[in-house]
């Protein structure tokens, strides 16, 4: 059975330049479970002589490589002994898949900086952030890392329709497309907000094109999400991980409040669940933040946060939203739903961003009592601070997103709706299918 298609992800660009990199350290990808990460690697394998990929949940007994010094020639040659390939430094690429499972090979990557760095050496795992958080200081400054996330609506696009994905990606400017093409994008985008970026659920639908399918893996990866929670922390029951999770969908897109999580868990154990949802890349904070210039981060409050799931299909899927009922619902119904116009565009915003650094999310909510305004997203382009409201169709106030243009006296905001490009003062409106690709060209 020959291997399914591997569909390019903006990741793969990263990668080539790590590879590339006469700086190179080893690299860490690391993601929520699912999200793409082996594949990846796996498709930059395709550029070396040879490859040896170890996964440390599937292939127990390789830790005991491990085991002993962790001194690099010795590790490469008996990893050479047990898979029968040779290691030759730039020619090979070695994979440790599902290193949180032996902490050992995740201290061993420092003495792969340090005495064979021209060995090309990628870790990977689903719940890395607990392992790391253990080791603090296991290689401050000799290990690289990438962050990746599910499929973004660009990615998605350029499965189902390379030719508009170029067009889409030329886009330099606000005049508007033609209205065929605003259509089809459109269309492409109410299903993507359906589908998700899942890459199993997104290769599902382009091999069959069913919703029933693709709700169904959805399940199943929900599933395989909430097994994993017993492997957390022992600290914490996996009921509480569950609910706070789902409230996560319940909640999404306004001020989080740990008393609605159900069955009345203390507000500290919830704060807990939140962490560790984070640190597993299942959920995306949204903080305040004072807006008085970048970065956004020194002036942040997070006494008032937002928090998203990490995929609006599996939203969908946790909110019992079947695809059937939605599929009657017209567009501007359909993204008032869960408030997954707001979803989608906070998900757009972090994967556009850099791969390199954990990008962060921030909104701005007036908090004296003159007035009610708030702002949905704050995003820095070029060091220039702008402002971001999302709003569900193709109408809706822009009161707040003015009052903040005057309060901190910026140029202009950006509108991101169904509507098509165009501008108004002090206001670009970009579409929400192109929100992801045209900030830095603004």
């Amino acid at each position: 059975m020959s291997e399914p298609i591997y569909f390019s992800r903006r990741i793969d660009a990263e990668l080539v330049k790590w590879k590339d990199s006469g700086l190179r350290k080893p690299l860490l990808l690391r993601g929520a479970r699912q999200v793409g990460k082996s594949s990846a690697v796996r498709h930059l394998s395709e550029q070396f002589e040879s490859y040896i990929e170890v996964n440390f949940e599937l292939d127990e007994h390789v830790a005991r490589v491990f085991e002993h010094d962790l001194r690099p020639d010795r590790i490469c040659a008996d990893l050479e002994s047990l898979f029968h390939t040779h290691i030759t430094d730039g020619k090979t690429l070695l994979f440790f898949d599902e290193i949180q499972a032996c902490p050992r090979a995740i201290s061993a990557l420092r003495f792969f900086c340090e005495q064979r760095r021209s060995l090309h050496v990628i870790a990977a795992g689903s719940l890395l952030e607990f392992a790391l958080a253990e080791l603090p200081s296991f290689g401050v400054g000799r290990i690289q890392s990438l962050f990746m996330y599910p499929f973004s609506f660009a990615e998605y696009l350029n499965v189902v329709n390379p030719i508009i994905h170029g067009q889409l990606l030329a886009k330099r400017d606000l005049t508007p497309l033609s209205p065929v093409i605003h259509e089809m994008l459109t269309k492409y985008l109410r299903t993507f907000m359906l589908i998700g970026g899942m890459p199993e659920v997104v290769r599902a639908w382009t091999d069959n094109g069913s919703y029933l399918v693709c709700e169904q893996i959805q399940a199943d990866i929900i599933s395989t999400y909430t097994d994993d929670f017993a492997k957390y922390k022992t600290r914490i029951s996996p009921l509480v991980l569950r609910e706070t999770w789902q409230s996560v969908a319940d909640q999404a897109c306004s001020k989080f409040v740990y008393s609605a999580v159900s069955g009345g868990f203390d507000g500290t154990r919830v704060k807990e669940a939140l962490e560790l949802l984070q640190m597993a890349g299942l959920v995306i904070p949204v903080t305040h933040t004072a807006a008085n210039g970048v970065p956004f981060g020194a002036q942040s409050n997070h006494k008032f946060r937002k928090m998203l799931p990490l995929d609006t299909g599996l939203m969908l899927c946790q909110l019992g939203l079947r695809t059937g009922d939605l599929l009657l619902d017209s567009d501007t119904d359909l993204v008032c739903k869960g408030s997954l116009a707001e979803v989608f565009a906070g998900l757009e915003l972090l994967k556009s961003g850099n791969p390199r650094v954990r990008e962060e999310l921030y909104y701005w909510l007036n908090l004296k009592k003159d007035r009610q305004a708030e702002v949905d997203y704050l995003t820095a382009v070029h060091g220039r601070m702008i402002p971001v409201e999302v709003k569900a169709g193709t109408r809706g106030s822009m009161q707040s997103l003015y009052y903040f243009l005057q309060l901190k006296n910026l140029p202009y905001g950006i509108r991101t709706s169904m509507e098509p490009f165009s501008e108004m003062e002090k206001v670009h409106i970009i579409p929400l299918y192109a929100l992801g690709t045209m900030l830095d060209s603004l």
